[in-house]
């Protein structure tokens, strides 16, 4: 039986293991560098799919993507330990296209705060 969980229900575990499987490869030390890179250059993706909960903002007109409806959508969850907000950018089909912002905080109730007031 395979059991699934959310990026971010799983987050330490995830960059864990990550950065062992990346120290194996590339030798100790770089594990955790390599990894901030990865993160960095998927990181609309992961803050989407590490979400916890969602708020839709509104409709993003985009210049690039004409053919495309995008949505501008609130988003909190956790990710690598640490609470996070963002605004990011998807589709209908809940694809994420790119990202408007994120702030990490320290803890939960300071993360729920700016969620609510997430424009």
């Amino acid at each position: 039986m395979m059991e699934v969980q959310s990026i971010g229900g799983a987050s330490d575990r995830v960059m864990a293991a990550l950065i062992a499987g990346l120290e194996l490869e590339f030798g100790r030390g770089a594990g955790e560098a390599l990894a901030e890179r990865f993160l960095a250059a998927e990181e609309s993706e992961f803050c989407w799919e590490a979400r916890v909960e969602e708020r839709w903002i509104g409709a993003y007109a985009s210049i690039d993507e004409e053919d495309i409806e995008l949505d501008r959508v609130a988003v909190i969850g956790r990710l690598d330990g640490r609470w996070f907000v963002a605004v990011c950018i998807v589709d209908g089909d809940e694809v994420a296209h790119g990202m408007m912002g994120r702030r990490t905080f320290g803890c939960e109730r300071e993360a729920r705060e700016a969620f609510a007031n997430a424009r």
